[in-house]
């Protein structure tokens, strides 16, 4: 910014506004309850990853924040707006216009055109252009390095290449926060590093996002704070150091070397 102290330092994430703001979250399902009492806080601009064995809820509550699921109780806030207390289609619709999300799967349009695949809920959804659209587009296909697959189909990607542009899809809405849900789970070793360098990038940017993942050391070189959940339960919430490394909770401990180990691509060759 013109006229800004070239040495002044970005604030920190207890200085920034808080965008999700999540109290005593609780879901069930018939009579098994899978979250119990979650309390999250994220601020603009930080990085919050969410760790822990399968079926502990981590992607429960990603869902409940962009309201795929209606909790039982508890409040969602996001960016000023009440996702516990929307009612209609109509508002969770509108809500998710500024919160994209990532699967495991690509779930892409086999039968659209990369750029088709980006472009195709600002046009519809948000009545962008169709020409300001697709240069946004062809920007994003840049920053995921796949400029040169603009008029290709997702039958001729890799699976690399496919969740890239799942991420590019996702940011072609402009969201004020974007989840990922363990986004390389479903890729081969290979191409995990090449999704990750990705993210890395975005997140270093100052993209707001909250992280479901088993990539350990990707989730301590890019977060700012890590959460371990277990059986429904936030069992432990710190900054990356305290969770990976000076936990005095067995489980944690044991949770972490257990899947330290199991990939050790971080995508370095070349970040973008």
């Amino acid at each position: 910014m013109t006229g800004e102290a070239p040495f002044l330092m970005s604030p920190s994430p207890s200085e920034r506004p808080i965008l999700v703001d999540i109290a005593d979250l609780r879901l069930s399902f018939g009579a098994n309850e899978v979250l119990k009492g979650i309390d999250l806080t994220v601020a603009r601009g930080e990085a919050v990853s969410i760790i822990g064995p399968s079926g502990s809820g981590k992607s429960t509550i990603l869902r409940c924040i962009n309201a795929l699921l209606v909790p039982s109780s508890g409040r969602i806030t996001v960016n000023g707006v009440r996702v516990d207390a929307l009612r209609t289609e109509a508002e969770r619709i509108e809500l998710r216009k500024r919160i994209g999300i990532v699967f495991q799967q690509f779930n892409l349009f086999p039968h659209l055109s990369v750029l088709d695949n980006i472009t195709i809920a600002p046009i519809r959804i948000l009545n962008v252009p169709k020409a300001e659209a697709e240069r946004h587009a062809k920007e994003l296909l840049d920053r995921v390095r796949l400029s040169d697959k603009v008029a290709a189909y997702p039958g001729q990607l890799s699976g690399g290449q496919q969740q890239r542009v799942a991420i590019a899809r996702a940011l072609a809405m402009r969201p004020d926060l974007v989840l990922f849900d363990e986004v390389t789970s479903a890729l081969d070793p290979e191409t995990v590093g090449e999704v990750l360098s990705v993210i890395r990038s975005l997140v270093r940017d100052g993209m707001t996002s909250i992280l479901v993942t088993h990539e350990m050391r990707f989730a301590e070189e890019i977060s700012d704070k890590v959460l371990f959940t277990e059986n429904g339960r936030i069992v432990e919430e710190g900054s990356p150091a305290a969770i990976f490394h000076r936990s005095q909770n067995p489980r944690i401990r044991q949770f972490v070397r257990g899947l330290g180990g199991e990939r050790d691509d971080l995508g370095h060759g070349g970040g973008i």
